[in-house]
């Protein structure tokens, strides 16, 4: 299996600052150390977790506590708070606590001073509620656009042009970003389809081939269906594709390639709002590219659907006065 995006534990791109993030041409994105922590999550040991939740919760206060005091706030051992350091690629806990005090800091100075949380509670108001959920869908959009590894996509751009036949696959807020990605696909003249039940997603998967390419949108990677409908395309000797949000879920094990993004779940699940901005920024960065490597025939195709379709507007004359 490839890598997947993001900077991998024990990575050169562990903390803001290394040379890894010189390498790559681009300053790191404020709490792109929460941001890798929130993707590893669900990979973690359970008391490692705890710590990575605290990391998530209040990386502000754990930058401004010893090791003792976020050992026994988590109910762990300094022992296991190193073992998360190292495991999210740092090389000890100073390490950790300088990073996220920077990142903060940095987080500080481009809100203005301000602290906007995603978490929405019963006494918001409503403008407080369209505050913190455009600052969430606004930062989704952000963090993801800042670790996407343009060499994976790349990788990804390649299949889909490559392709005789591109089959996506996602249910619930997922399937409304297969759909997207299936409208934009077709409208360019490739041969895109869309499943949403698992049975169709299960007969696609099964007469896909060798030529063919299979993308599975999961915002948990962990979606049944749609990790059964690409095992059984990669079984095919399908090129899979999974667009996730956590690069260690089990949707990553029947991958050829790994797209993710880098949305919070939030209260009242404003967060399905950003991941779904997030997978489609994601999917637009695809399409887009696949585009331009096909331009002659984009252009032709786009100028035939567009006056295909030009004549359906509601003419000047017949609008409401």
């Amino acid at each position: 299996m490839r890598k997947p995006i993001g900077p991998e534990p024990g990575g050169t791109g562990a903390a803001p600052g290394a040379p890894g993030d010189e390498a790559r041409g681009k300053d790191p994105t404020p709490l792109s150390t929460v941001v890798r922590v929130r993707s590893l999550l669900p990979s973690l040991p359970p008391a490692e977790r705890r710590v990575a939740q605290r990391v998530i919760d209040d990386p502000e206060g754990v930058a401004n506590s010893t090791i003792t005091e976020l050992a026994q706030n988590c109910g762990t051992s300094e022992t296991t708070v190193i073992r998360f350091c190292r495991a999210i690629g740092f090389h000890g806990y100073p390490e950790l606590r300088l990073t996220l005090a920077t990142e903060a800091g940095r987080a500080q100075t481009a809100s203005g001073g301000r602290v906007i949380g995603s978490d929405i509670s019963p006494d918001d108001s409503l403008e407080q509620i369209v505050e913190k959920v455009t600052f969430a869908d606004a930062r989704a959009v952000e963090e993801t656009a800042s670790q996407l590894d343009i060499k994976m996509l790349e990788q990804v751009v390649d299949a889909v042009v490559a392709a005789e036949r591109v089959d996506v696959y996602g249910v619930g807020a997922s399937a409304f970003v297969a759909a997207d990605f299936q409208q934009k696909l077709h409208r360019i003249g490739r041969v895109c389809s869309a499943w949403a039940d698992a049975h169709i997603m299960l007969t696609s998967a099964a007469v896909l081939g060798s030529g063919d390419v299979a993308i599975g949108i999961s915002h948990t990677g962990a979606t049944v269906e749609t990790i059964d409908a690409l095992e059984v395309a990669k079984s095919n000797g399908v090129t899979t594709v999974a667009l996730t949000n956590f690069p260690k879920s089990p949707i990553a094990e029947v991958a050829d390639l790994i797209l993710t993004t880098a949305a919070r779940e939030t209260t009242f699940r404003s967060g399905a709002t950003a991941s779904r901005l997030a997978q489609l920024t994601v999917v637009d960065c695809v399409f887009v590219g696949v585009a331009q490597r096909t331009y002659g025939p984009t252009r032709k195709a786009l100028e035939a659907t567009y006056e295909a379709v030009r004549g359906r507007t509601v003419r000047p004359d017949r609008r409401r006065r």
